[in-house]
């Protein structure tokens, strides 16, 4: 058996040794394409950037940028959507104070309070799905963001709550507003896809793959503005009273 093994390992030596003299090619057996191409989540948001084809919408290069030579890094790429929820956002001072601490005050102050808050539309893990000039995805989200009630197209960069109220401040006490907003988030992966290449003369065939980036987008919910006006954030607003 081991006089068998060492003479294929030879047999084997001497086509590589005739290929190299004569000029030939050598193909070396590699593991699977999606073994040796391993992404990095960027990577894989690059690739899906630079798709033919993002969320079923046909794409030219010249969408992100690039020239007729660069051509797409990836046939297809579709968000696809996981999960869905609300929750409360962070509580923030809305008003500036007002006082009712004047050494000589016996009743309560009847005041006008006009307060506003305003929350990002969205934001999501990548630089590529940011809004602004950090990338184009984002505008591809909008089709599963709007589909959730009271939502604003994603294209929005933020959304804003306010209103004016009349309050009553004790005597000795500074009131302000606070305003905590309503928030979504949606998860989901970004799944890229490189289509199978069934090879030529001088290309060698090569299997379909696929790359997965999981994302986590939010964003306010929305309440419908008036009279056709801009949506505005949906949440609580309350009057907190402080010692002078």
């Amino acid at each position: 058996m081991a006089k068998r093994r060492l003479r294929n390992r030879k047999v084997r030596y001497v086509a590589i040794g005739a290929a190299l003299a004569t000029g030939g090619t050598i193909v070396a057996l590699l593991p699977s394409a999606n073994a040796a191409d391993a992404k990095t989540p960027d990577q894989i948001m690059t690739m899906c950037e630079r798709s033919a084809v993002v969320n079923g919408v046909k794409r030219s290069v010249e969408d992100f940028g690039g020239a007729f030579a660069d051509g797409f890094q990836a046939d297809n790429c579709d968000f696809v959507e996981t999960n869905f929820e609300t929750f409360d956002g962070p509580t923030e001072k809305s008003s500036i104070d007002f006082p009712n601490c004047e050494p000589n005050a016996t009743e309560a102050a009847k005041v006008s309070i006009t307060w506003s808050a305003t929350a990002a539309q969205g934001q999501g893990k990548y630089v590529s799905t940011q809004q602004g000039g950090g990338g184009g995805l984002f505008g591809f989200l909008s089709g599963s963001w709007v589909k959730h009630k009271g939502t604003l197209d994603m294209t929005v960069k933020s959304a804003t709550a306010g209103d004016t109220e009349t309050r009553d401040v004790p005597v000795g006490k500074v009131l302000h507003m606070e305003f905590t907003p309503k928030l979504q988030r949606m998860t989901g992966e970004w799944r890229v896809r490189i289509d199978a290449d069934p090879g030529s003369f001088a290309v060698n065939p090569s299997p379909e793959q696929n790359f997965v980036a999981p994302d986590v987008v939010e964003g306010p919910v929305i309440l419908p503005g008036a009279a056709g006006a801009p949506g505005v954030v949906d949440g609580t607003s309350k009057a907190v009273l402080e010692d002078c």
